[in-house]
């Protein structure tokens, strides 16, 4: 665990207190309500052992079938007692409550030599760190619909240092596992769990759609490798607040495909809020790709709290990309101790294989980015856009980025256009004041 559990519990609480204000409280989770289940059935009831030794994974499986196949009005809840659950990955089913009670805990085994493979995204062609298949989720859903994972803060532990260890030594055979995964499925609730120690990415909804994610701890090193907190991926209408993330990877990453891959499978992100986040990460707090070739659209993140980052946001991409990053508005953002402050580059991110496009250009337009404040930022920015795909519309207002020292290092431009207007440091002059009352930045200024 990457803080100790009282900061998490103190940072919790934070979270919670700043959300108050004389009127309600905006969220977006209403997407989603929450599911009352009236049948509820317990692990144990399925031979079960919670004492952190025992594999249970024939048990979750059993329980999981028994709710699949029942098929009671209403769906099931499949309550987790406390205790320490090993088990290997499995597979949820439509309809369900995975319920974790406080002091709860769901293990991943570290016995990794039979965990199953699965065929890579369609819209990644082979999987994301190996060629080939990719080891499966240890939670999975796949074309499910009406699934609640939630509880009273109990834990989903991938014990992922096993797989973090093969990755740094290359002895992985196929891209590691997902903590949690949700593939063509829609209504899916994530709340009040503490997650951790993930092999890869931690919460992966891809091809799905309305999906919130709330009041959940993310926990991994910080020195470990890809473990994305969130992860939506060619996913429309997607909620994310109140939740705190300390992770080895970006916090937050709105994906939509790699490549050729990912342009040839054509589905965007859009409909993307982030809200109430807080956290800390070598890599981005707030980030756009890199993978963006089937397009994202219609992001808005608001009120996000950054420590101890390597970089607060990040919108990056690539040549061969192809696809679209447009109408992100970010805004309300503190940032403590980071590298750099914001950063939109066209450089980043590697290749499935050598059949990518050079020419498949991405288009980055009507970027904002407004009221950002930020202490100790040793660089406050760099915009990068492409010679022949210039980033057009980039907006930046009421931003101060304070660096470490007292002379704060100027911002680094090449082929954007836009406005700005009251930033500290002052920006790149391709960036003018001369047109935002009545240019492509006045709506957002």
């Amino acid at each position: 665990m990457s803080l100790p559990l009282i900061v998490v519990i103190v940072s919790i609480l934070a979270l919670a207190l700043a959300s108050l204000s004389v009127g309600e409280v905006i969220t977006c989770s209403g997407i989603v309500p929450m599911r009352y289940r009236n049948d509820k059935i317990s692990i144990t009831d399925y031979g079960a052992v919670g004492d952190g030794k025992t594999l249970n994974t024939k048990s979750f499986r059993e329980a999981i079938y028994r709710i699949q196949h029942l098929r009671r009005r209403g769906g099931t809840l499949l309550y987790i007692p406390p205790g320490v659950f090993l088990t290997g990955s499995f597979n949820l089913t439509s309809h369900m409550t995975l319920y974790l009670a406080k002091g709860a805990v769901i293990k991943a085994t570290q016995d990794t030599w039979n965990w199953p493979l699965i065929a890579p995204l369609p819209s990644y062609g082979r999987g994301r760190e190996r060629p080939g298949g990719r080891y499966i989720s240890f939670i999975h859903g796949d074309g499910l619909q009406d699934v609640v994972i939630t509880g009273e803060n109990g834990t989903i532990d991938g014990q992922g240092d096993v797989w973090w260890n093969m990755w740094r030594q290359r002895t992985l055979q196929f891209t590691r596992p997902n903590l949690v995964e949700f593939v063509n499925s829609r209504s899916i609730v994530i709340s009040n769990v503490i997650f951790q120690n993930s092999p890869f990415w931690n919460i992966h909804p891809v091809y799905c759609s309305n999906v919130v994610v709330r009041y959940v701890t993310i926990l991994a090193p910080h020195d470990s490798p890809n473990t994305d907190g969130i992860d939506p991926d060619s996913s429309s209408n997607v909620c994310i607040e109140d939740s705190y993330i300390s992770t080895g990877d970006d916090l937050v990453a709105v994906k939509s495909g790699w490549d050729e891959y990912g342009i040839a499978y054509g589905r965007p992100s859009s409909e993307i809020t982030i809200r109430r986040v807080t956290g800390s990460s070598p890599f981005a707090g707030i980030a756009i790709g890199s993978e963006t070739s089937g397009g994202v659209e219609n992001v808005l993140a608001e009120k996000i709290s950054l420590y101890d980052m390597g970089v607060g946001i990040h919108i990056k991409t690539n040549m061969g990309r192809g696809g679209f990053i447009r109408n992100i508005s970010i805004s309300n953002v503190y940032m403590e101790s980071a590298r750099k402050g914001i950063k939109i580059a066209g450089d980043v991110g590697d290749h499935p294989d050598e059949n990518f496009n050079p020419n498949a250009l991405p288009q980055v337009k009507g970027i904002t980015l407004k009221s950002v404040w930020g202490e100790k930022v040793e660089q406050p920015g760099l915009i990068k856009g492409l010679k022949d795909a210039p980033f057009t519309g980039i907006c930046l207002s009421n931003i101060n980025l304070h660096g470490a020292r007292p002379k704060t290092t100027s911002w680094e431009c090449s082929d954007v256009s836009g406005s700005a207007l009251q930033v500290t440091p002052w920006p790149c002059s391709q960036l003018t004041t001369t047109n935002y009352q009545t240019g492509s930045c006045s709506d957002h200024f």
